[in-house]
């Protein structure tokens, strides 16, 4: 037997199955927007560095570890030549610039010629040396004939010691004059009016005083060059007076230069200045580093003195540390959701992309692992 069911009802009936087959096709996909974690919301708390947060577990968490390191102190110098190993050249000669084979920068080698100066020291000191050659004949002759009449009883005794004394001088001025040539680099047989000046020492021109058709005086100021040895250099570093506990002479300490940031060069401390800046008290504390070629004179280095007992420090990974406004900043858990930004002082880098803490953290504290994520939701 059939059951019939009146029209309406049917109807009613073919509806909730269609219903009932729609929902289940829908419950195989999934809608991305619902499985998503809700956005994180901050509230501002009264103090400007501290925020709540509605999902704290998107800013996981992770303890500052125990790092040991010498103390350390910074401080700022700068490269300049050692005075002992810095040479003037030195002109004997008083005249004119006629020739320069040498300018500021260049490497010289010892013995090597710089510049020719015209000079009329040199007919003058010519004419001496002349001069003493005629007199030390004239007096070597005489000495000959005073010895001959005295072996024939002809002069006393006396004249023959007053002629070998003649004799004497005149052999002395002789010596002086020939000198004097020599000095100024002229061959008393072939005199000429030119005076070549020669590198005393090897190193880098690092001052030049002349030029073509320059005066230059004998052994007067400015010297026409000095020639610097670059070999070792000095750093010239400023320290408080409140930091000199930390220096001593005879150490060494770490040089960073801002031209080669990832270099480490080594300087000895080699003398602490015993007088004080008095306007803002600091001493010179001057530093003698082995030069490989890439130091220059006059830049800016960062000399970093360690001292003997180690400390300990904080260190949390680098992406914890948040740099903002020309500071550094971690965020701390107040309570669950609520955070506070803390100023710290920071040290140098670590092995394992770590960063040290010098100040604002103890080790075991807890650190936001992302900082920049959690200032960029504080932004928002």
């Amino acid at each position: 037997m059939k059951t019939r069911f009146p029209g309406p009802i049917l109807g009613a009936i073919l509806c909730v199955y269609l219903s009932l087959f729609l929902l289940g096709c829908n419950e195989g996909k999934a809608d991305p927007k619902a499985e998503a974690p809700p956005p994180a919301t901050v509230e501002p708390d009264l103090d400007a560095n501290n925020f709540k947060v509605d999902h704290p577990e998107q800013f996981p968490l992770v303890p500052a570890i125990e790092h040991k390191a010498a103390p350390s102190l910074n401080v700022t110098g700068v490269v300049q030549p050692d005075i002992a190993r810095a040479v003037p050249v030195i002109s004997l000669a008083a005249g004119r610039v006629v020739e320069v084979k040498a300018r500021l920068g260049d490497v010289v080698k010892k013995g090597q010629l710089l510049l020719r100066v015209q000079s009329n020291d040199v007919a003058g000191a010519y004419q001496a040396y002349r001069k003493a050659v005629n007199d030390e004949l004239l007096a070597r002759v005489q000495l000959e004939r005073q010895k001959t009449l005295y072996e024939k009883g002809a002069v006393a005794k006396s004249a023959l010691e007053q002629a070998e004394d003649i004799a004497k001088d005149a052999q002395a001025d002789l010596d002086a004059t020939t000198e004097q040539l020599k000095i100024l680099g002229v061959d008393k047989d072939h005199p000429s009016g030119i005076v070549d000046i020669f590198a005393p020492i090897s190193g880098i021109i690092t001052d030049q005083q002349v030029t073509n058709a320059a005066g230059v005086q004998g052994l007067g100021a400015p010297n026409p060059f000095t020639i610097s040895d670059l070999s070792y250099v000095w750093i010239i570093c400023d320290v408080y007076e409140n930091d000199l506990d930390a220096v001593r002479v005879g150490e060494y300490a770490d040089i960073h230069l801002n031209a080669y940031p990832n270099q480490v060069f080594k300087g000895r401390i080699d003398n602490i200045l015993p007088v004080l800046d008095p306007t803002i008290h600091t001493a010179k504390v001057r530093l003698e580093v082995p030069n490989p070629g890439s130091i220059r004179v006059g830049m800016f280095v960062t000399a970093t003195f360690y001292g003997k007992q180690p400390e300990t420090h904080a260190a949390v990974p680098a992406a914890a540390i948040l740099h903002l406004h020309d500071r550094e900043w971690v965020y701390t858990p107040i309570s669950t959701g609520h955070f506070k930004r803390l100023e710290v002082v920071t040290g140098k880098m670590l092995p394992g992309n770590a960063q040290e803490v010098v100040s604002g953290l103890k080790p075991g504290d807890q650190v936001v692992s992302n900082a920049l994520a959690l200032q960029n939701t504080v932004e928002q």
